[in-house]
């Protein structure tokens, strides 16, 4: 029922900004509504490669560590969210997954926040800032990092698993947190380059995909057996921007809408009008929020850090594959990344007026 709420509320938005866009953009809404299509192409570039080598990438993964999870009690499928959710972790995590259910907590819920996180937050928001605001958002992404294991479990009830089996499957992602905060804690510039390095691994692979996928097309011939077609997985990025023609307009709206009560906020935490409308946004689309932290104030790095590592891209990017693929994992998703988000914000807030109050 929920995630048929969902479905329509998103609607909505389309005919919202669809309506606005005929009307030649009056309330700004249609400008929206034309963005959203507009981001079909990056959506494309950065996703249908992985998603057409995903079942190749699957194979190598299980024969590797397939031996190693099952030996240990850890579902192969728990793999694939090292990857976020639109780039490859949710089909890597179905395919290799031996429980389904253990398979879409991994590729909804795990690699919406820890897998984005790894691959796209860290290395980007790193990249389009100067090394002088790099110490307040590394302390914000440590915050949402810490919390992180509380949207896990959120997550993993709404998506019906027990206690005990979120705890242990989501063990190796914990141990890796850990590990990413003694990094950035110890030897952050180390860490930096490794994101980055990442980052570009994951996008030559991407692109590697992608020209294979096109050669596909193309010409019928498939250097690599069992690879997706081009069109399969051009039919899921697809599907992501449909539903982002709803949530952008609405998230435009309620931006608009909720500018007082933001200012309000920020009068009372101390944030900046650039760190409470990037914190906002960060919720719909994450890229353009980090582009923003240059110009917030301290307090607003630190915080727009936190949120960013569970509350990326909630209500646009994530929010739309996940009705793409898994519908009925909607509500599940919402929850586990707000809850992550919201708490991993208010945690910011308090050690930075703490610290502040300190000094």
């Amino acid at each position: 029922m929920f995630n048929r709420i969902i479905l329509y509320v998103m609607a909505f938005g389309a005919v919202l900004g669809g309506g606005d866009y005929i009307l030649g953009n009056r309330f700004g809404l249609g400008q929206r509504f034309a963005e959203a299509f507009g981001l079909l192409g990056s959506i494309a570039l950065s996703m249908v490669g992985i998603l057409c080598l995903s079942p190749v990438l699957s194979g190598l993964l299980g024969k590797l560590a397939g031996p190693v999870c099952g030996a240990v009690g850890i579902d192969p499928g728990m793999l694939g969210s090292i990857l976020a959710i639109d780039m490859g972790g949710y089909s890597m995590a179905t395919e290799l997954a031996v429980d389904p259910q253990i398979g879409r907590f991994a590729g909804i819920i795990v690699s919406a926040l820890f897998g984005c996180t790894v691959v796209f937050t860290i290395p980007v928001g790193l990249g389009t800032m100067g090394a002088e605001d790099r110490p307040a958002f590394l302390r914000g992404i440590l915050i949402g990092l810490a919390c992180m294991p509380v949207g896990l479990l959120i997550g993993g009830i709404l998506t019906g698993l027990g206690f005990g089996v979120i705890l242990w499957q989501t063990m190796p992602i914990l141990v890796l947190c850990g590990a990413l905060l003694i990094g950035l804690l110890r030897k952050p510039e180390a860490m930096i380059r490794l994101f980055q390095g990442f980052a570009k691994a994951i996008r030559a692979l991407a692109g590697f995909g992608l020209t294979l996928g096109a050669v596909g097309y193309l010409t019928g011939w498939n250097p690599i057996p069992g690879c997706v077609p081009l069109m399969d997985a051009m039919e899921v990025a697809c599907s992501i921007a449909v539903a982002m023609l709803g949530s952008m307009p609405l998230a435009e709206l309620c931006q608009r809408l909720l500018r007082r009560p933001f200012a309000w906020i920020g009068r009372h935490t101390g944030l900046n009008e650039v760190s409470t409308t990037g914190l906002l946004l960060a919720l719909v689309s994450v890229a353009p929020a980090l582009a923003m932290i240059p110009r917030m104030d301290r307090r607003g790095k630190v915080v727009c850090g936190a949120l960013c590592v569970c509350g990326a891209s909630t209500f646009a990017a994530h929010l739309g594959y996940t009705i793409a693929a898994e519908p009925n994992m909607a509500l599940a998703l919402l929850a586990a990344k707000l809850t992550g988000a919201l708490l991993a914000a208010g945690v910011a807030l308090f050690l930075e007026w703490r610290s502040d109050f300190s000094g």
